[in-house]
């Protein structure tokens, strides 16, 4: 599946790319939305990602803008550091496009779906780090738990953990196929059901690993404090877990800090064409805030 980048007629309204400045797409992955700004006008835009695979692809996405885009190896919680090294003290908008991209759910060999059976990784920066096969091998079965019900919101995660357990005194669980087909057996099934029952246990693995609820209200205030007065901030989420932190810190930098107004009191959401579109934008949420102090 190619990448389509979601929301994107909403973030160059709110971001406003036509007035020319410098912004910084925190997670640029293929480089949709990068380009879309590049294209409406805005002067040069920093791109960060901490998928290697994915900087390849938005290099050449961005080609024709080479002169005026800079790619980044970096996870975006390092927003400060990064802009820091390059004597950067304002920015004209950010903008972070949270979760998995369809880059990385579609390319063989990342471990991200269950709907090819393959090395279980999801990692999304391959150059170091725990994979999930690494995590399930050496928890303990109440971290397994706790880490499916926080991250998962799976009702069934003491099941889920305890058929890992079992599974993995036989052989390790090593493949996304032979993880699924665990988690499957261990959830009672009751008429129809709406997701795979895997879903929940893969988006947890998927969190855990790559620690993408960590620091995330850190780096919302870090961007939020790099915009210059009139600038903005978008945030689009893809679960509820991340879209709660990045609204409550919002609304903490505007009514404690009086450091931004927030401009989206509910999110914005697709609309039912985009979803037609593209189905994985059907959870996409999108928050912004003007730095106005």
């Amino acid at each position: 599946m190619t990448h389509l980048p979601v929301l994107t007629a909403e973030v160059l309204r709110h971001l406003r790319p036509e007035q020319g400045g410098l912004f910084v797409d925190c997670t640029v992955g293929p480089g949709g939305h990068s380009r879309a700004l590049l294209e409406a006008g805005a002067r040069r835009v920093i791109g960060l990602d901490r998928d290697l695979d994915a900087l390849g692809r938005a290099r050449e996405t961005l080609a024709p803008w080479a002169d005026r885009v800079e790619l980044v190896h970096a996870d975006y919680r390092t927003l400060d550091s990064v802009l820091d090294r390059r004597q950067i003290a304002r920015i004209d908008g950010a903008l972070a496009d949270l979760g998995v991209s369809s880059l990385q759910l579609d390319a063989p060999g990342r471990g991200f779906s269950f709907q090819r059976d393959e090395p279980l990784d999801m990692r999304m920066d391959r150059s170091g780090g725990d994979s999930a096969a690494d995590l399930v091998a050496r928890s303990t079965e109440r971290d397994l738990a706790d880490a499916i019900f926080q991250y998962g919101e799976e009702r069934y995660s003491r099941r889920v953990a305890r058929a890992i357990v079992e599974a993995r005194h036989d052989a390790p669980v090593v493949t996304t196929g032979r993880l699924a087909s665990i988690v499957r057996r261990a959830i009672p099934r009751r008429g129809p059901m709406r997701i795979d029952p895997a879903t929940r246990t893969f988006q947890a693995l998927r969190i855990w690993v790559n620690r993408e609820l960590d620091g995330l209200d850190r780096f919302v205030e870090a961007a939020a404090r790099r915009l210059r007065a009139g600038a903005r901030l978008v945030v689009i989420a893809f679960h509820s877990l991340e879209d709660r932190i990045v609204k409550h810190t919002l609304r903490a930098l505007q009514q404690r800090d009086a450091l931004v107004q927030v401009l989206t009191k509910k999110p914005i959401v697709p609309r039912d064409d985009e979803v037609e579109r593209n189905p994985r934008a059907r959870s996409a949420k999108l928050r912004i805030a003007e730095r106005i102090a």
